[in-house]
This record gives structure tokens, sequence and C-alpha cells, in this order.
């Protein structure tokens, strides 16, 4: 595992990190969810990503990977790695149960670290922008978590290149720089390069990329259709079935012969692709098996393109 400086700080992060959006919840077995985390950490997987919401049961995910610390990260492991969580999507009924005020921030982060039996996480984030509360009092409610000792560091996420920018500099003038902002980026989904890494880039700030595999549109899973065990069927997914059109299977088949001659899986290309741009920290990937953790690791074993690959690359996402 490579780890790379993460923005203008001084914290290194994994090229690959793991989220547990998926497959840690309520509804996944635990014991599955622990042998990956295991062996992500054993793999050099020091950053391990949650939030609030994440479920399907909000904060089931919190509450198991609070399990699996207890049982395997106990003493000095803590201090190896870093745990990052969220808030801003609904949480719970009433005026105070989302979006980014200073209430509902604070309050978030305390049950998040409840959950997990933490004293303090590494990094915490404004999951969402709110147009309805000043900018000023979400990124205060952030300041106030890292003052308070209760997270280490601050970020944003899913925020465009106009707020990122209004909001690091809040941030900076309140003495607590943004750490990192997480985006999400893949081949198919690419507004971060319409400004938002540029921002990042004179503020020195990190990008971590989510959804790296476009729901798993980017894997050998859609090649003929849409299989019956697919997050496209889902209820719990987040891929919609109308997402997996003709134009874009056939753009997927194209996309897999250029990974095949790379000696690489659809996926490994997908995320090795993101390295391009020396501008991202960390790439942030899920796992349902050990299996498919370790052969999403495996796509650091050739992450450079020539410049004939990437022309391909472009032609087909055209």
């Amino acid at each position: 595992m490579k780890y790379n400086r993460c923005g203008k700080s001084g914290l290194l992060l994994p090229e690959i990190s793991l989220g547990l959006w998926h497959n840690f919840g309520s509804v996944d077995v635990f014991s599955n969810g622990e042998k990956i985390v295991n062996e992500a950490f054993d793999k050099g997987i020091t950053h391990f990503d949650l939030a609030n919401n994440y479920g399907p049961v909000p904060g089931s995910a919190e509450e198991n990977f609070g399990k699996i610390l207890k049982n395997n990260f106990k003493g000095n492991l803590r201090d190896k790695i870093v745990i990052s969580t969220k808030a801003g999507y609904t949480m719970w009924d009433g005026p105070y149960g989302d979006w980014g005020s200073r209430k509902y921030l604070i309050s978030s982060l305390n049950q998040s670290l409840k959950r997990m039996d933490l004293d303090y996480v590494d990094i915490f984030y404004s999951h969402r922008f709110d147009p309805e509360t000043p900018l000023e009092e979400t990124m205060m409610a952030l300041d106030y978590a890292v003052r308070s000792g209760k997270a280490l560091y601050a970020g944003i996420s899913n925020y465009t290149a106009e707020q990122t920018a209004e909001a690091t500099a809040i941030l900076k003038r309140l003495g607590t720089p943004c750490l990192i902002h997480q985006e999400k980026y893949s081949m198919f989904i690419r507004q971060a390069e319409e400004g938002l890494l540029d921002v990042l880039e004179d503020n020195g700030v990190g990008c971590i990329a989510f959804s790296p595999l476009a729901q798993g549109l980017l894997t050998n899973k859609y090649l003929n259709g849409i299989p019956e065990k697919s997050r496209a069927h889902n209820p719990n997914g987040h891929l919609r079935e109308d997402e997996v059109t003709p134009e874009r299977i056939q753009k997927i088949v194209q996309l897999n012969e250029i990974a095949k001659n790379r000696n690489q899986s659809l996926a490994q290309m997908a995320l090795a692709w993101l390295f391009k741009d020396k501008r991202v920290t960390s790439v942030l990937i899920g796992a349902s098996s050990v299996n498919q953790l370790n052969d999403n690791i495996n796509s650091l074993k050739n992450t450079s393109f020539s410049e004939e690959e990437l022309k391909m690359i472009e032609k087909v996402l055209g």
C-alpha cells in the first residue's frame, strides 16, 4: 500500500480506503464485515470511512464498526487507523435531525462517538451543503468539533466548487483548515473535473473519491445486462435500473476490452484510472467479500496509463 499526503496537511492516507456505506449495516452478516475490515488493515488500508446514516437502518454501520473495533483494534491499534464519519442527511424525525445546523451536527457527532465507543474520530465531515443554514454556522460546528477534541480534522462532502471555496475560506479564518473533500468521482461521474479539483489544489485540500465504480456499473456484472443479484435489483442499493441503459452497457463492454489489454479487470482499471490525477489523495472502495476487497486492492499493481490508452478511454466515454 502506498500513502499520499492529504492536501497540505501532515496526514497520510492510503491510496485505497475502505467505505462502510454498504455491507456493514443492519441487513448484513456481521462476521463477514469483520473479516473484510481485518483483511483491509492487514493489506495496509488504514482509513475506514463511515457516516451517521449508513445502515440501511441509520447508525447500524457505526454500531457494527464499533463492535469490530472492540473485538480487533484494542490498545494502540486505534492510533494506527484513521476513522471518519459524517453528518448531513436525515437521522431522526423533527426539525433537528438533518442538514447543517450546529445543533444537528454536534448532536450527531456525539451520537456517532457513542455508537462506536470512541473518544474521537479522525475526520468529521459536513456530509452535504445546507442551503437554508448560513455556511458560517455549519463551518463553526466543524471548528468546534475539532477544538473540543471530538475530531482531529474537518472535512466536507458533496459541495460544489463555489461552495467549497467559500467553506475552506471560512474554516481557514476560524483556524481549522479544511483537510479533505469527499466527492463522487468515476469514469461516469466527472463533475469533480469541472473546477472542484482546481479549488482543492489552490487551497491545499485533499480529495477522496467515492463511488469510483459507479455503484457497480464499472465492473463485469453488467456486461450482459442487469443480473438478478445486483445493486440495480437491490431495494437497499443506490443504483436504479433505468441507469443501466443499452448505451451504458455498450460503453462498459468497450471499456472492458481496454482493461483486458491491460491485464486488469474493468473494476481494477476504473480504480486505477482515478489516480491519473495526482490531486486524488485516496479512492474509497466498498467490498462485500474478502475476495472482492483484494481484487480491488490489486488495481494498485498497474496505475499508469499510456497516452493512447487514455485517448481510447475518453473516446468510449465520449
